[in-house]
């Protein structure tokens, strides 16, 4: 057995003649562990809500949208639709009408964004899943109905059981001249609801699905659009479709992917997930100031045994190594333990949801805090609190000689 490692063992669990060194021996590992576990459960805190903001936007967000590097529209029949479409991991396609309009239900209105979308739309995205009223129902032979998010629907007070009231939209005409009379710079088309959809504020405030041909109409925009979305089979090869759609479409068009579309957005949580880290690190290197006490009151305890080993032959090395070697097992065991608490309170919290984020009859999404552990965040944590203790138990042990020193012409 390894020398060190066998004496450290020893000085670890063996009772010391001083019994406050086991009580601070045993904080010491308690603080690490607590260190451990609040790291481990924040990180996949933060792991659970990126994964529902994702998924959250996932509903609305396309894989992959194209739009014009220059100008607002483009021409459809130009465009080369059947080339992506035989791109490998391409499922579906759909052409997007985006415009800024003002929508009047009754004696209320709002500036809302139409996004007119094909029958494709719907198994793009799974936005039939984020309804909070009504169905996903945006045409029906020759009748076209409207999808506003949940913000504008409670903007306008809409009801979707008034069928009497429709919803009126109106858009600038391309050539209207705004000298002239409303109805002259206006057009205008009436439409029902069929449903409200709920994914997130910034969706639910801004939006209103309409079918293209509807949204096509409204804005004149016949052949021209001013986004395609793609659909694609293997997220995996996510990187690999956007760079041959890229080459496809050429340097007349911007093509971005789910996360590069709310871009910001990502880049805010990545870096609160940075800051967050660093700041509890800060709390766990505090805590483990316990170590360099437990170390330094242990080679005070250990004077006799040091100048045995000595006399034994055992050179400075050998004894650095030894508490150098405790330091260590009192960082493994209190990191080992601080992880499998924190993945029992992670699991805890997975099944059944004890943490709550309000009430029962809450209109969060979710109704307890989501949480996903990720291996890595485990190994990052690990070898975090490993690298901590060591450098927490370096101090006591390389004063070890002057300890020595002065016990020698003590005796």
């Amino acid at each position: 057995m390894n020398l060190p490692f066998y004496i450290a063992r020893r000085y670890l669990i063996s009772k010391k003649s001083h019994n406050i060194i086991n009580i601070i021996s045993a904080i010491s590992i308690v603080g690490v562990a607590i260190g451990t576990i609040a790291l481990i459960i924040v990180l996949s805190v933060f792991n659970g809500f990126d994964n529902l903001v994702v998924s959250l936007f996932s509903s609305f967000n396309a894989a992959i949208q194209i739009t014009p590097r220059h100008g607002k529209t483009f021409n459809i029949n130009s465009f080369p639709v059947a080339k992506i479409k035989l791109i490998p991991g391409v499922i579906h396609l759909a052409e997007v009408i985006e415009a800024e309009a003002l929508m009047k239900y009754k004696d209320n209105q709002s500036i809302v964004t139409i996004k007119g979308v094909g029958e494709e739309y719907n198994r793009m995205t799974g936005l039939d899943t984020m309804m909070a009223e009504g169905d996903f129902s945006l045409q029906e032979g020759d009748k076209d109905f409207t999808i506003p998010g949940y913000g504008v629907a409670a903007t306008l007070g809409i009801n979707l059981r008034d069928y009497l009231n429709p919803i009126t939209i109106f858009i600038p005409r391309r050539d209207a001249s705004f000298a002239g009379a409303f109805e002259q710079a206006f057009n205008s088309e009436i439409i029902f609801p069929s449903g409200v959809f709920q994914v997130q504020y910034e969706f639910d405030i801004k939006y209103a699905l309409l079918p293209l041909r509807f949204a096509s109409k409204l804005t004149g925009y016949e052949k021209e659009r001013t986004s395609v979305e793609v659909a694609v089979g293997n997220m995996v090869a996510l990187p690999t479709i956007q760079k041959q759609i890229e080459d496809v479409v050429g340097g007349n068009f911007i093509v971005k992917n789910r996360f590069q579309q709310q871009e910001i957005l990502y880049q805010i949580m990545i870096s609160e997930k940075r800051y967050i880290f660093m700041i509890l690190t800060l709390i766990l290197i505090i805590a483990t100031f316990n170590v360099i006490g437990t170390l330094s009151m242990l080679i005070l305890d250990k004077k006799t045994d040091i100048a045995v080993l000595r006399s034994m032959g055992a050179d400075q090395r050998l004894i650095r190594r030894i508490f150098l070697m405790e330091g260590t097992l009192i960082s493994l065991i209190g990191a080992i333990s601080g992880l499998i608490a924190g993945a029992f309170i992670c699991w805890l919290q997975i099944r059944y949801g004890f943490v709550r984020l309000g009430a029962e009859d809450s209109s969060f999404v979710v109704s307890a805090y989501p949480v996903l552990m990720k291996a890595t965040d485990f190994f990052t944590v690990f070898f975090t609190v490993m690298i901590i203790g060591l450098m927490a138990a370096v101090y006591p042990v390389y004063n070890i000689r002057k300890i020595d020193t002065t016990m020698v012409r003590n005796e």
